[in-house]
């Protein structure tokens, strides 16, 4: 075996490719770099959050006033710090998040992964005897309602997958922690702000090979030229 030599001719591929001033390899490395980076804040944020994703925008006005359209919101998993509280349960125990009783949930409504999963508070746990009674042929699972709506969620139509269904614990992505006003505006336009990003890095390599190594600045020049004189 010749595992060594392997390893040797990989650094040294490596550090050609690291050390190489050739256009299209810097422009490669630097999209190699941002990329690195984004995956370990990505990492970061699911290992602190323990679930995915770990950041949602709010595209709606439903959450208004606690929440606007273009806030970020950071998401834990439901039990990850105390355990998930309805507004039944925090009018009964004084626990408030986000301007009201209970937590604020984010859930996949009807398990469909396909959609954008919705955010909106907990309000109660429908048992077996109120699923009989207000959603039959349904199953227990947590009701959720928008603040700034005057409805529940479950009973609502959703064009493509039906009549909305009691929220199942399997269902949920998470709770929401806190919010970030307009944060949320990045991920919103992120195909938008990636193509700014590569164009910046071209614009910036363009600059630098006009700065070659051993140009002067005209000014510079200008001065040395004075002393020159003298």
């Amino acid at each position: 075996m010749r595992v060594p030599g392997q390893i040797n001719r990989l650094r040294s591929v490596f550090e050609e490719f690291r050390s190489s001033q050739h256009p299209p390899i810097v422009l490669l490395r630097e999209i190699i770099y941002v990329l690195l980076l984004v995956g370990g804040i990505a990492l970061a944020l699911f290992l602190v959050s323990g679930t995915w994703p770990a950041v949602v925008t709010i595209e709606s006005g439903s959450m208004i006033p606690h929440m606007n359209v273009g806030d970020l919101v950071f998401v834990v998993e439901e039990n990850r710090f105390g355990n998930l509280q309805t507004w039944a349960d925090g009018k009964e125990t004084g626990y408030t998040a986000f301007g009201d009783y209970g937590d604020v949930v984010i859930y996949r409504p009807n398990g469909a992964g396909a959609v954008t999963p919705i955010i909106h508070r907990a309000m109660t746990w429908a048992d077996a005897a109120t699923v009989a009674l207000y959603f039959p042929d349904s199953h227990e699972g947590y009701i959720t309602k928008g603040d700034n709506n005057p409805a529940i969620d479950q009973g609502a139509l959703l064009p493509g997958l039906g009549v909305l269904e009691p929220v199942k614990e399997e269902w949920l992505v998470g709770r929401a922690l806190f919010a970030i006003p307009l944060l949320g505006y990045i991920p919103l336009h992120a195909i938008e702000l990636a193509i700014i990003i590569l164009v910046l890095l071209v614009v910036q390599e363009w600059w630098k090979r006009r700065q070659k190594p051993g140009d002067e600045p005209a000014e510079d020049m200008d001065e040395s030229a004075q002393r020159s004189g003298k």
